[in-house]
Order: structure tokens, then sequence, then C-alpha cells
């Protein structure tokens, strides 16, 4: 036990010791706001979409194609917990629909760049590399297609203004472009040599480091005002429920097991910072979403840790 904690410990600490080192940077004024402005468009513009392009065009693909319930496991886990943030928010903190919709959001959408592939990539190596970026590829816009329809869906029927723009950011999301150019390299046999792997690789090494310091730093931005008790509702739904349930899916359905401990750490990542400023485009529930961000990310030090020692990673 306790050399699996050890060994958990060496996964965790350096990711969560980065972002309290961006944290602190910005709360002494050492960075200011505009560094974590620029640093965090690096990380989501160059970074993070050339490291998940060279890991895909480099990664051996799951022989008989993906196991399917990966995916039934994860998105199942995750729209219950959705439906259950939407549901509390009515029924306990007596919110509006779109309002409500904002907290289901948070309780389902995870922080999968700046913390969950920091993590993953440390815990499970090249191995998880796959799964991981596979439902990366996946994870944003579907839950960024849920919410949208189901908050421009309140009573008035969908905007198609909305939905295009949404349409748009997905089409030109970095992240996504960076998953597609993978894909496209792999079925093709195209691996980067030469000069242009050694700026692959510089460029993706850094992805990771920044990432966290990033996330630090925009945690001094997002802090806690207000709104507590649906914050922390939020936060339960994402770091206990959400993996909970992931968990007992993967137990019964088929996948591998790297793939199965992937889903789960994957599920029990903090709330992405895309929950507060989907909060921000509506107006409703920015203080619970801002909120359940920074809560979520603290008490995942500690959570994570948790689903570690249960998955006998370390």
């Amino acid at each position: 036990m306790l050399a699996q904690l050890g060994a958990i410990a060496l996964i965790v600490a350096p990711v969560f010791g980065l972002i309290g080192l961006g944290f602190i940077a910005s709360v002494s004024g050492h960075l200011r706001e505009r560094a974590a402005d620029g640093l965090s468009e690096y990380v989501f513009g160059l970074a993070v979409p050339v490291l998940i392009f060279k890991t895909l065009a480099e990664a051996a693909l799951p022989e008989g194609g993906q196991p399917w319930g990966y995916w039934i496991a994860y998105f199942a886990g995750a729209f219950i917990v959705f439906a259950l943030g939407m549901l509390a928010a009515q029924r306990i903190f007596h919110r509006t629909h779109t309002e409500a919709v904002m907290h289901g959001f948070a309780s389902g959408q995870a922080n999968t760049v700046f913390v969950g592939v920091p993590l993953i990539l440390q815990a499970f190596g090249p191995e998880g590399a796959v799964p991981l970026f596979l439902l990366i590829a996946v994870h944003l816009p579907v839950m960024m297609v849920v919410a949208t329809v189901a908050a421009e869906g309140a009573g008035k029927g969908l905007s198609g203004a909305g939905l295009k723009k949404l349409g748009r950011s997905l089409a030109f999301n970095p992240i996504l472009i960076g998953i597609y150019a993978g894909g496209i390299a792999k079925l093709t046999g195209y691996v980067p040599g030469g000069f242009l792997k050694q700026i692959f690789d510089m460029l993706a090494a850094s992805a990771v480091p920044c990432a966290l310091v990033s996330l630090g730093l925009a945690l001094h931005r997002y802090p806690m005002r207000g709104d507590f008790a649906p914050a922390a509702l939020i936060t339960t739904l994402k770091l206990v429920v959400h993996p909970a349930l992931v968990f007992a899916l993967v137990q019964v359905l088929p996948m591998p097991k790297v793939w199965a401990d992937v889903a789960v750490v994957f599920a029990a990542m903090p709330s992405g910072i895309n929950a507060y400023l989907l909060a921000q485009r509506y107006k409703v529930g920015v203080a619970a979403s801002a909120g359940a961000v920074s809560l979520s990310t603290v008490v995942s030090l500690f959570t994570v840790t948790v689903w570690f020692l249960v998955l006998g990673v370390g």
C-alpha cells in the first residue's frame, strides 16, 4: 500500500506541483494576466495539437477496431451526471432551465487538455495515448453540442445562428485539427522525420508543463465567488459520481484493461474551463461554473489519488 502510494505520488505530485507553481506566480504578480492569456493560447493553439498529432501518427492502434464498450461506459456516465446536475439545479437550487444546463454541463465536462493529457500520459505512458486522444476527439464536440442544443432549445426553439457558430468553432478547433491530422498521418503511414521531427518533438515536449502552469494561472482568474453549494455539488458529481459510474460500467463492458483505466481516470478529471466559458456566453450560472472549475481542480488532487489506488495504478 505504501509503495503504491509512493508511486502514485510520483505521478500526481509533479502535475499538481506545476499547477500550484502557476497559481503562486499569478497570485504573487510574478506573471501577469497577459502571460496567462498568451501561454493558454500557445498550449491550446500549437503545443497540444502538435503533441496529439505526433502521438497519433506514431501510435500503434488496437487490432480488431475500437472497443465500443469504451465509448458506452464513458458517455453513459457523462450524460447521467449531466442530467443529475440539471435536476439538482432545478429541484434543489430552483434555477432556470438554461442555468440548469450550465450546471449539468459543468458536471459532465472534463478538463481534458490541461489536466487529463498530463495525468493520463504520466500514469499510462504511450499505451494510454490512443484511448486518451480518441476520447478527446469525441468528448468536446459531443458535450458542447448537447449543452448548446439543451440551452438554446429552451422555450423558443433552436437558434440556427447559434448552431452555425458552434459548428464553426468545432470545425476550426486546434485540438480537433491536431486529431484529424494525426489520424490522416496514421492512415497514410506518414511519420515526421529529420528536422521536422525535431521541431515537433520540442513543441510536444513543451505541451504538458506549459498546460499545467497555464491552468494554475487561470485558477487565480476563476476564484470562488459565492454560489458555493452548487459548485460543491457539481464537484461531487464530477469527481466522485462520474468516475464511479464509469468504473462500474467498465467491469461489465468488453475493452482492454488500459482502455478501461483511461476511461475511469478521464471521468475523474475536474470540470473543464469550457464550463465557465459557456456560462459566460449565456450570462447564467457563471459563479457556480467558475467555482466548480476551481474547487474541482483543487479537490481532484486527492480524488485522483484515490482512483489511482482503486485502479491499481503505480
